[in-house]
């Protein structure tokens, strides 16, 4: 099984975590490679319960998304729970697919969880569906809090070093102008200065990991698009998007580099290809992915990615990679007069990826790229530059202190405008600039 898809800083979360049977051991594998095993009989786990979401289900999806399509309980002979696992963690689609498309039943078959319980000899039991306000506790029974198999999308130490540094520099300045203490000014700018520093940090670190992970897409064929003339098309989306054909898994990488594998083996891996046709002048309209169980696992827009100068040997590469059965089918309801403007693929189940497995205009694709309204969210990046206006006056000042105050304020600022300004000049001048040619 593969952790849902990630945005780029998380990348080596859904190329490295799987969990997995060995033998008659449940593993899970963290972004570490670090391993949890679980051993399935007398003494370990003996059953499992799947927990359905409430049947209000709004208060999950908004509160907890992680839960939006129940939990699988893997628990003891004393019916006591030792691991949690949430089926939208383990969803490489959760983000593209909705609740309403995807019935939580049909997750277990589409995350592998059926067949990984079936491989360990474990009897799946299904937990009637309560109505509720989504706080619910999956836990039946526990006399300890279980193991959960989540993914964080910030990792602890982030949360902890943005936390103080918030705490620090609102007491240190209290401190300092209500007790007149000098030396109290440099400790704020500088807790201040910790917020951006630790994202900075988190993202080179993700940077780094990701440049050092090419080595495990040797052996990929690799599909880039060839998006028809007038498409839209921009140096972003030729440059970034696109599939990744590995010997066991199919790597899809959206136009901002958000990352989701599936796997080609089992009967949750790819089976199958179907290109969607239109009924009427049976022109191809996409590509859809589908496993065993004729489940669509992905969708790419035909004329983005197989329409130009070399789409049609694109195409036959794609098929050739898998090494799957291909096929054409209609795509029903795509005529539709009042909506003749809007995308053919309004009212599929993966709209969404369709959407995103496209050219994004330039200012979605800011806004799907920045740090701070995707990750952190909030006013962050107008709020931190303000609250350092408040000390940045010290550096023409006449003491040590209030020079090194005005100093951290300063490198607050700048570590908070430059990457967001570097990122905006260069979206608006080339990278979501149209193109004709790549």
């Amino acid at each position: 099984m593969r952790p849902r898809r990630m945005r780029p800083h998380n990348a080596d979360v859904v190329r490295r975590a799987r969990l997995y049977a060995d033998g008659k051991t449940l593993v899970v594998r963290d972004r570490r490679l670090r391993e949890r095993r679980y051993s399935v009989g007398p003494g370990g786990i003996r059953r499992a319960v799947f927990v359905p979401p409430p049947v209000d289900a709004w208060d999950t999806v908004t509160r907890r998304p992680a839960e939006r399509w129940g939990v699988l309980v893997f628990q003891n002979e004393d019916r006591q729970d030792v691991l949690c696992v949430p089926l939208a963690e383990w969803l490489p689609e959760a983000g593209v697919i909705g609740i309403l498309n995807l019935k939580p039943a049909k997750c277990l078959d589409r995350t592998g969880l059926r067949e990984l319980a079936a491989a360990l000899g474990i009897r799946v039991e299904e937990k009637p569906q309560s109505r509720g306000d989504g706080r619910e506790q999956p836990e039946t029974g526990s006399v300890r809090a279980p193991d959960r198999a989540v993914h964080r999308e910030l990792p602890r130490w982030h949360n902890w070093i943005r936390g103080l540094g918030a705490l620090g520099w609102l007491t240190a300045l209290v401190v300092g102008f209500a007790a007149d203490v000098g030396w109290c000014l440099p400790i704020a700018a500088g807790a201040l200065f910790a917020l951006p520093a630790a994202d900075s940090v988190l993202r080179v670190g993700a940077w780094w990991r990701n440049r050092g992970d090419g080595g495990r897409f040797a052996e990929a064929v690799v599909i880039t698009p060839d998006p028809a003339a007038g498409e839209g098309a921009t140096p972003r989306f030729r440059r970034t998007a696109s599939v990744r054909v590995l010997p066991g898994d199919v790597v899809l990488t959206d136009t901002v580099g958000r990352e989701r594998w599936l796997g080609r083996e089992g009967a949750h891996g790819v089976a199958r290809l179907v290109r969607l046709v239109d009924p009427g002048d049976r022109q191809p309209l996409g590509v859809e992915l589908r496993d065993h169980g004729g489940g669509v696992r992905a969708l790419l827009p035909w004329r983005h990615w197989f329409a130009g100068p070399l789409g049609r040997e694109r195409w036959e590469e794609m098929v050739s990679a898998f090494s799957v059965s291909a096929a054409d089918e209609e795509r029903r309801g795509t005529r539709r007069p009042v909506e003749a403007k809007k995308p053919w693929w309004n009212g599929h189940p993966l709209a969404a990826e369709a959407r995103m497995m496209s050219p994004l205009p330039a200012k979605d694709a800011r806004a799907e790229t920045s740090w701070h309204s995707s990750v952190i969210g909030g006013n962050e990046l107008l709020l931190i530059p303000v609250f350092s206006l408040v000390l940045i006056a010290g550096l023409f000042g006449d003491t040590v202190t209030a020079r090194l105050a005005g100093l951290f304020s300063a490198l607050t600022i700048v570590a908070e405008w430059a990457p967001a300004a570097t990122r905006s000049l260069i979206s608006r001048f080339y990278y979501d600039k149209p193109q004709e040619h790549a």
